[in-house]
């Protein structure tokens, strides 16, 4: 699919990001955000799609594993920085929704062993699936470090009740040509879901953390 950005306009984007942002003693993420045009989230069909970047956009991202005992002793060995809890503590919510939802609202992502997966509806109540929270599987066919690795780099695009839509895309302490390639990838997979493609579009900005939003299209 042929890009309506050139990489010369992308890279402009970029230092007039960069310029307009204040410097903080953290790594400021860089999110891409648009506007919809000629969707109507009410009749058409609500699209959702992920896609995984070329380099990681946030390195603290919140992440949870309910999982079985092998997986707990391998991301306690593999030194990972994510939480971990199994199905006997759950069980200690009682299936209460305010309760489920506070714990889970604390991470940006569940995971569960496959083993576990099926058992934690039963033991939490559908909750999870109602909050846009419900666990992803992982297995112990490949390692838990490299599914880390790839959750941490995926981007989720999904049309919901409004047309504005954002994503992390990178931070600041990424070249400009690895926020370029992640901007590239995020923003061609979002049109490929556009029943229009690059026609849909209405605006398209990148923005630091603390920073001012500069125009891409």
């Amino acid at each position: 699919m042929s890009s309506k950005i050139s990489s010369t306009a992308l890279f402009e984007s970029i230092k007039v990001m960069r310029e307009g942002t204040k410097k903080r003693n953290f790594a400021q993420t860089v999110e891409l955000q648009l506007s919809l045009k000629d969707i109507d989230p009410t009749k058409d069909k609500r699209f959702s799609g992920t896609v995984r970047l070329p380099h990681v956009p946030r390195n603290k991202l919140g992440i949870c594993l309910i999982g079985d005992q092998k997986h707990v002793d391998e991301a306690k060995s593999l030194g990972l920085t994510i939480d971990t809890t199994d199905l006997d503590s759950l069980k200690k919510f009682n299936k209460d929704k305010k309760l489920v939802k506070k714990w889970a609202k604390k991470y940006d992502q569940l995971l569960a062993s496959d083993t576990v997966l099926k058992k934690v509806p039963v033991v939490v109540g559908p909750i999870l699936n109602r909050i846009g929270r419900f666990p992803q599987v992982v297995s112990h066919s490949e390692p838990l470090d490299k599914k880390i690795e790839d959750i941490k780099a995926t981007v989720k695009w999904q049309l919901k009740k409004v047309t504005d839509m954002g994503a992390a895309v990178g931070n600041m302490e990424m070249t400009d040509e690895q926020l370029r390639q992640n901007i590239m990838m995020a923003l061609n997979f979002l049109v490929s879901l556009l029943k229009k493609g690059w026609h849909n579009l209405k605006s398209v900005n990148i923005k630091s953390t603390m920073g001012k939003p500069a125009k891409i299209l």
